[in-house]
């Protein structure tokens, strides 16, 4: 049958399944998925969407991403061609594509003695969707380490913009209207041995404070205050372990959401409801969704 997506041909597939593609394993199928080979060809599925009024999305390495049970309507893009993938060390700048996974960028810059990314050992996804989520750390912002962002506009044209072009105070993460393409960072020569070292010791942490890697799961909540985590919040209110259906708080970090094999998108988001409404019933802070719900 004829779509709007025909021309693309294999690149476009229907109702596809997403759950596969995403940490928490759940949700329904998307109305389109493409899988785009190079830029021109991600430039020409945007163009042929918005002709057509069709509404699109940008899926990185899905860490964040919940698809509710009746899946997404519209178009998918899912950038895993090595085309987004290229990374460069030149020095202390990196350039990485968009679709490079954060374990290949830290270890990688790790090795070659370049300091400023071990504090996100352990962060899952890509490189893109860490910048586009605003992933951070209490000892890192990775804000500022970035020196130039490639990007596709509204227009679908290539801009790119240096650390000079952001407003003051503004964060890379609030070009929401636009695909990351690739970045360029700025990192800090350092001692390869003591980078790694301290990669091994964060890595050691996070896997003693998050959910097993087997087990599906989700970070859902942004950290309030630098100083006052989501996690601290969500213990004290004394929510570890409380389940909706199938979902669970993680009892290893309350801030992750566990999903077991008979869990829906609906237990997790009725999950999510309890647990906010606790938190500002005990504590009046509002707690602002990490987890991009599609």
């Amino acid at each position: 049958m004829s779509h709007p997506f025909s021309e693309f041909g294999e690149v476009v597939s229907c109702d596809t399944p997403l759950a596969s593609l995403t940490w928490l394993r759940l949700g329904g199928p998307a109305q389109f998925l493409a899988r785009p080979a190079n830029v021109d060809q991600l430039s020409n599925l945007i163009r042929t969407a918005q002709s057509h009024n069709i509404p699109w999305k940008i899926l990185a390495g899905g860490f964040n991403i919940l698809v509710r049970d009746k899946g997404v309507n519209g178009l998918v893009i899912q950038m895993a061609s090595p085309a987004f993938s290229d990374l460069e060390i030149r020095g202390q700048t990196v350039l990485s594509g968009a679709a490079v996974p954060l374990t290949a960028l830290i270890s990688q810059t790790a090795r070659a003695g370049l300091s400023g990314l071990e504090q996100l050992t352990g962060v899952p996804g890509t490189i893109g969707g860490a910048v586009r989520s605003a992933v951070a750390t209490r000892s890192t912002n990775l804000d500022p380490m970035i020196r130039r962002l490639t990007l596709l506009d509204a227009d679908t044209d290539i801009i790119k913009l240096d650390r000079d072009d952001l407003a003051p105070g503004q964060s890379w993460s609030e070009l929401e209207d636009h695909v990351i393409l690739d970045l360029e960072l700025d990192l800090t020569v350092d001692d390869p041995e003591s980078v790694v070292r301290r990669m091994r010791n964060v890595w050691i942490l996070k896997k003693e404070h998050q959910p097993y890697g087997h087990q599906p799961a989700a970070c859902i909540f942004r950290d309030p205050r630098p100083d006052q985590s989501a996690e601290s919040l969500i213990d004290q209110a004394g929510l570890k372990g409380s389940r909706v259906g199938g979902a669970e708080v993680s009892v290893r970090n309350a801030n992750y959401i566990v999903a077991d094999p008979n869990c829906s998108p609906s237990d997790v988001l009725r999950l999510i409801e309890l647990v906010r409404g606790e938190v500002d019933r005990r504590f009046r802070i509002e707690l602002e969704l990490r987890l991009e719900v599609w």
